[in-house]
């Protein structure tokens, strides 16, 4: 989600720059390194001419009838310049082609679609964007039997390129093709095997010299290359950099992608919190990426980044917590040279109307590409109803960056008075928290208090009323159970299940803490609590007691009765 920026202009000798920039000069700049300064090849200063990038998602990529099969309008023209407009320097165009092939042995492509893809493509150049278009889920509709159907999938493959290349040869450099997303060659993830390797290398070598070979400025067209299901294991990144190598070719780029660490990324395990393990899987992550492609002189563009809990909902990690991961990323990402690219099923943009669903994220992402912003540990302030109110201190993080003040409604709060500041230790005095909570006799959120900075977005604190939620007794089955809940103002942070005889209940055994949104599901329009049916899936019959952790520290326990489909609860 990002914005008004200056672009790097190509010269129309762009072309012959790449050709006389020799795969040997990319390795020396590699190695010259006198005091940790490398010198920048030119396939380097490319892909950070490319940051930041967007993922147009769920849109050619679909795998149904056409573009608007998974939710999304169709493209337009407008959408595009927007996307530019917002800041953004690329955009990844993630295609299906398999429904759009025809029948061995050429499996032509559909010219409409073709054509369609081509126009797409052409608003995104006349937008001055770097557009990056692939083979998408194609890696596990068809492409992932190449083990077993190992001709067929690999002339299918070859066929796809053979014509893609055909029809691009003569478009600008700032096209690039990606040889795949996600490459795996079994049905699920994660199952490796030493053959896996060796096919996608083959993939990889094969879409090289069919681009290479088709003429126009595909002989220098910069080319993007994954690992082994885009995955940033350490064997993963050396497979690929050792692919890289051995086609001794300056205009390659790596590929990867990253979810976030996962416990954190579903909301799992009661990591509701950005904590030391989330931060430490993105610097270790990163660090790797770096030193095994980065400083040898490989660039690498994170193709897609996010939160997994997005798929079921934005709201599935809580809003400050997610606000702090995607500050840290981008500022890690961009400290290591890395170009990201946001995935946007249409989660983020709103492309109905243009407008950021979320522009809180938006704001701290497109901070984040000049700089960090600070951020603090929390952005919600529970009162409890009937308690004396007394100063809270929050712990903020700067980040660099200094606090220029705080204000409500728009009024600058008074220093000294309202609010005091000792270090990185913010203090909200009592007597401002009576103020802002005097006029609300409903609990809930009582007020916004934002805090400036000199640099980087802002940060808000939600000032929220509440008192002890009350869950009450509820009869249903395991297609559709919920229970009755008086929030009261406060909000649900995870979930324990433990069967009343002892052990973990529900999916993840290996953990009492629920995946939030897979599992349950609060509801504060509708006052409830469901317990989705992938919880009861794995959930033997008997009493099962349920802890509800909520964000103001509230802990209530309920109890649920499983008797085959049916399914009983009891308020403690």
């Amino acid at each position: 989600m990002m914005k008004t920026r200056i672009k790097p202009f190509l010269s129309l000798v762009f072309a012959a720059i790449l050709l006389l920039t020799s795969f040997a000069s990319a390795a020396t700049a590699a190695s010259d390194n006198k005091g940790g300064q490398s010198k920048k090849s030119t396939i380097q200063s490319y892909v950070e001419a490319m940051q930041p990038g967007w993922n147009l998602g769920n849109t050619l990529d679909a795998t149904g009838e056409d573009e608007t099969s998974w939710g999304n309008p169709r493209v337009t023209q407008e959408l595009i310049n927007h996307i530019a407009a917002e800041g953004y320097n690329s955009i990844r165009i993630p295609i299906t082609w398999d429904q759009r092939l025809g029948a061995a042995p050429d499996y032509t492509i559909n010219p409409d679609f073709m054509n369609r893809v081509e126009e797409i493509v052409n608003w995104a150049l006349e937008a001055d964007l770097y557009v990056m278009i692939n083979l998408h889920h194609d890696s596990w509709m068809w492409v992932n039997r190449m083990q077993q159907e190992h001709d067929q999938v690999l002339a299918r493959y070859n066929a796809a390129w053979t014509q893609i290349s055909d029809r691009f040869r003569n478009h600008s450099n700032k096209l690039m093709f990606e040889s795949i997303n996600e490459p795996r060659f079994t049905d699920g993830w994660g199952a490796e095997d030493p053959v896996h390797f060796e096919l996608l290398e083959e993939l990889n070598v094969s879409f090289y010299h069919i681009v290479r070979s088709s003429g126009g400025k595909n002989s220098e067209r910069p080319l993007v290359l994954p690992t082994l299901e885009t995955a940033t294991a350490q064997h993963n990144l050396d497979a690929l950099y050792e692919t890289i190598t051995e086609l001794n070719d300056p205009n390659l780029i790596a590929t990867v992608h990253y979810y976030g660490f996962w416990p954190f990324s579903v909301n799992i395990a009661g990591y509701t919190r950005f904590e030391e393990d989330t931060r430490s899987d993105i610097t270790a992550t990163f660090d790797r990426v770096h030193d095994t492609l980065v400083a040898r002189g490989i660039p690498v563009v994170l193709g897609e980044f996010g939160l997994l809990g997005f798929d079921k909902n934005t709201n599935v990690i809580e809003q400050g917590e997610k606000l702090k991961f995607f500050e840290f990323l981008i500022h890690y990402l961009q400290q290591k040279n890395i170009t990201h690219m946001l995935w946007d099923n249409g989660q983020h943009l709103n492309r109905s109307i243009l407008k950021w669903n979320d522009p809180e994220l938006f704001a701290m992402m497109k901070a984040s590409w000049k700089g960090r912003s600070s951020t603090a540990e929390t952005d919600q302030i529970f009162l409890k109803q009937g308690d004396k109110f007394k100063d809270v201190q929050v712990q903020l993080q700067l980040n660099g960056n200094k606090l220029t003040g705080l204000s409500v409604d728009g009024k600058k709060l008074r220093k000294g008075k309202e609010y005091e500041l000792n270090g990185e230790v913010l203090t909200l005095k009592s007597c401002l928290l009576c103020t802002l909570t005097s006029k609300g006799k409903q609990t809930g959120k009582q007020a916004e208090i934002i805090a400036h900075f000199n640099k980087g977005a802002d940060w808000r604190f939600n000032v929220i009323t509440y008192n002890t939620p009350v869950l009450k007794d509820a009869v249903g089955t395991t297609n559709e159970f919920s229970i009755p809940t008086a929030f009261n103002g406060d909000r649900l942070a995870t979930m324990e299940a433990v069967y009343e005889a002892g052990g973990n209940a529900g999916p993840q055994n290996w953990t009492s803490y629920k995946e939030f949104g897979n599992t349950f599901n609060p509801s504060y329009d509708t006052n409830e609590i469901s317990l989705l049916p992938a919880f009861f899936n794995e959930v033997q019959d008997g009493k099962v007691i349920l802890t509800f952790h909520f964000w103001s520290g509230e802990k209530i326990t309920y109890t649920i009765t499983k008797n085959g489909m049916n399914v009983t609860g009891q308020a403690s």
